[in-house]
C-alpha cells in the first residue's frame, strides 16, 4: 500500500501542476483576447477546437492508455500543454482566430489525456475486490483528487489574471510553460513505467461502451456540464467587465474562489454526504435539486435585484450542490468499470463531459450575445433537468 500511496501522491501532484496551467491559459486567452476587442461569440469560437478534440482524445486516450500505460499518456498530456503555451508566445499580429484555435486544440488534447490517466490510475491503487470499505476509499481518493483539482484550476484562474496585469500575455506564458515542464520530467521519474497498461491488448472496436450504466451516466454527464459552461466560459467573464465594470484582477479573482471553493466541497463530498454511500439515484436527486439556482438567479436578475449579489450568492449555492453531484458521477464511472476496463470506460465517459463542455462553450458566447446573462442561465436550468431526467436510468447498487 505504501507504494500505491506514493504513486498516487505522485499523480494527484501532477494533475495538480497541470492543473494549475490549464486553469490560467484559459483565464489568459478570455482576458487577453476581449482586451483586444473580440466578441463574445468570437471568444467562444476560440475554445471550439479545444473542447471539441477533447471529445477525440478521451474516446481515443482511453484505448491507448490501456495500450501504452497511463503514465505516459499523462506525460505526452504534459508536453502537448507545454507546446500550446509555447505557440501563443508569437507576436500579436499572428494570433489570429484560426492560429489560436489550434493552439487550444493541443491544450484540449493535452488536458483530456492528463484527466483521463489521472481519474482512471486511481482504481489500479486499490485492491480488485468488491468490499464496502475498498468503495469508501475509491470515494474518498476520487473525490480528493477531482476535489484538490478543481481547487487548482482556481487558483490557476486567479494565476492567470495575475499573470496577465504583472507580467503581460507573453511573459506570462513562458513561466507557465517552464514549470509545468519541471513537473513533467518529475513525474516521469516518479512513476512507475507501465501503470494501467493491460496484459490484453483492447481491440480498437471496443472504445464504445456497452454498459448500460456507463451510458446513462455519461449522457447525464453531457448535460450536467453544459449546464455550467454556457454561463461559465465566456457569459459570466465578459458580463462583469462589460456591464459590473469589474477589471481583470477581480474578474479573475472571483472565478479563482468559485472553482475553490467548488473544489473544497468535492473533496469533501464523502463527509458531505454523511456516509452515505452514492448511488444513480443520489445523483437523480442532486441534479433535480441543482435546477433551481439558475433558475432563481435568472429571475432574480429579471426582476432588477443587485446583480453583483444575486450572481456572488446564486452562483456559490449553485457551486456546492454542482460539486456533490460531480463528485458522485466521478465516483460511480471508476466503481462501475472493471479494472481491465477502467481507462476505456473513464475515457468514454470524459468523451461525454467533454461534448458537453463544447455545446456549453458554443451556447455561452451564441446565447449571451443575442439574449444576456439571463438566457444563459435558463439554458442552464434546461442542461440540468435533462441530466436528472436521464439519471432515472442509472441503478441504485
Amino acid at each position: 500500500m505504501n507504494a500505491n500511496l506514493k504513486n498516487y501522491a505522485t499523480i494527484t501532484a501532477g494533475y495538480w501542476g497541470f492543473t494549475l496551467t490549464d486553469g490560467a491559459i484559459r483565464m489568459l486567452v478570455v482576458l487577453y483576447f476581449h482586451q483586444l476587442g473580440y466578441s463574445p461569440l468570437a471568444i467562444a469560437s476560440l475554445f471550439l477546437f479545444y473542447e471539441f478534440f477533447g471529445i477525440v482524445t478521451n474516446l481515443v486516450g482511453g484505448w491507448l492508455g490501456s495500450r501504452i500505460g497511463l503514465n505516459n499518456t499523462m506525460h505526452i498530456g504534459m508536453a502537448l500543454q507545454v507546446a500550446a503555451l509555447m505557440m501563443l508566445t508569437v507576436p500579436t499580429e499572428y494570433l489570429t482566430v484560426i492560429y489560436v484555435m489550434a493552439a487550444q486544440a493541443l491544450s484540449g488534447i493535452a488536458k483530456d489525456l492528463n484527466k483521463m490517466s489521472a481519474k482512471a490510475s486511481v482504481k489500479l491503487f486499490l485492491p480488485r475486490d468488491d468490499s464496502q470499505q475498498s468503495s469508501k476509499t475509491l470515494f474518498k481518493w476520487v473525490a480528493a483528487l477531482t476535489g484538490s483539482k478543481n481547487t487548482l484550476k482556481g487558483i490557476g484562474y486567479f494565476l492567470g489574471g495575475l499573470l496577465l496585469a504583472v507580467y503581460g500575455f507573453q511573459n506570462a506564458l513562458y513561466i507557465l510553460a517552464g514549470s509545468l515542464f519541471a513537473v513533467l520530467i518529475l513525474t516521469w521519474l516518479l512513476l512507475p513505467a507501465d501503470l494501467g497498461k493491460t496484459k490484453n491488448k483492447a481491440k480498437f472496436s471496443q472504445l464504445f461502451s456497452n454498459t448500460a450504466a456507463i451510458n446513462w451516466l455519461s449522457a447525464a454527464r453531457f448535460f450536467l456540464f453544459g449546464s455550467r459552461d454556457v454561463w461559465f466560459v465566456v457569459a459570466l467573464p465578459v458580463y462583469l467587465t462589460a456591464s459590473l465594470g469589474w477589471d481583470y484582477q477581480q474578474v479573475g479573482s472571483f472565478f479563482a474562489l468559485w472553482i475553490i471553493g467548488y473544489g473544497i466541497v468535492q473533496a469533501l463530498a464523502p463527509k458531505l454526504l454523511s456516509g452515505h454511500h452514492p448511488t444513480g439515484n443520489t445523483a437523480h436527486w442532486l441534479a433535480w435539486l441543482l435546477v433551481l439556482f439558475p433558475t432563481a438567479i435568472a429571475a432574480a436578475l429579471y426582476q432588477g435585484l443587485e446583480p453583483a449579489w444575486v450572481i456572488i450568492t446564486g452562483l456559490s449555492l449553485f457551486a456546492i450542490v454542482f460539486a456533490i453531484n460531480s463528485a458522485v458521477h466521478s465516483y460511480l464511472i471508476v466503481e462501475w468499470s472493471d479494472h481491465d476496463k477502467v481507462s476505456m470506460n473513464v475515457g468514454f465517459y470524459y468523451m461525454a463531459n467533454a461534448g458537453g463542455r463544447l455545446a456549453g462553450t458554443v451556447l455561452s458566447g451564441l446565447v449571451f450575445q443575442y439574449s444576456g446573462l439571463i438566457g444563459c442561465l435558463i439554458t442552464s436550468s434546461l442542461f440540468v433537468a435533462a441530466a436528472a431526467l436521464l439519471s432515472i436510468k442509472l441503478p441504485n447498487n
